[in-house]
């Protein structure tokens, strides 16, 4: 049954890096909660209290706009794989952009994606476990790459512009930053 730590031991640290898919809860005080998957190898743990994970385009941009009002964020993975669980990492995050002076060093963990957007930084205060015993078994195919392949065609300019036309606005009128944060000065 569930159980509730301060930091991600190296157990759960295995189970996260396992797992093909994670999703991301935002809001603020007064919008809509948004729920979104993440994949693509899109996650690296720092430390027990400490992940980043990189946001890549998207319809919407709802994460952005959350956190610059309210930094809260939950991540939950479950095992759709193996032995049931479920894992939520709850605490503050924030948004690092092509502008800031972190985004360097922190993008080199990753694979060069195009339409990279954001990379966001949690800090971790719980870390909480879960049966799953109701979480189905699913076998994993393979990585989609129809968001990379768009990305590429699209280029660095058009998906500047389809940030500028599609991003910048959360669904409840909250402003992102992208344009500003992520264009060249």
């Amino acid at each position: 049954m569930g159980q509730r730590y301060s930091e991600v031991s190296d157990k759960l640290k295995q189970f996260i890096e396992q797992q093909k898919i994670f999703f991301v809860a935002t809001a603020t005080a007064d919008s809509r909660v948004n729920i979104s998957p993440k994949g693509m190898d899109s996650l690296r743990i720092l430390d027990e209290n400490r992940l980043i994970w990189l946001n890549v385009t998207g319809s919407g941009n709802e994460t952005a706009a959350h956190v610059q009002e309210s930094p809260r964020m939950t991540l939950m993975f479950a095992a759709f794989e193996g032995s049931p669980m479920i894992l939520r990492l709850y605490g503050t995050a924030r948004a690092i952009h092509k502008n800031d002076s972190e985004w360097d060093a922190l993008y080199t963990l990753f694979k060069p994606t195009p339409g990279a957007r954001q990379i966001f930084d949690l800090s971790i205060d719980l870390v909480q476990t879960s049966c799953g015993m109701a979480v189905p078994l699913f076998d994993f195919a393979e990585d989609r790459t129809l968001l990379k392949d768009w990305a590429d065609k699209k280029g660095e300019k058009g998906v500047q512009e389809y940030w500028q036309q599609n991003n910048q606005i959360s669904l409840d009128g909250k402003e992102t930053g992208i344009i500003e944060k992520n264009t060249q000065k």
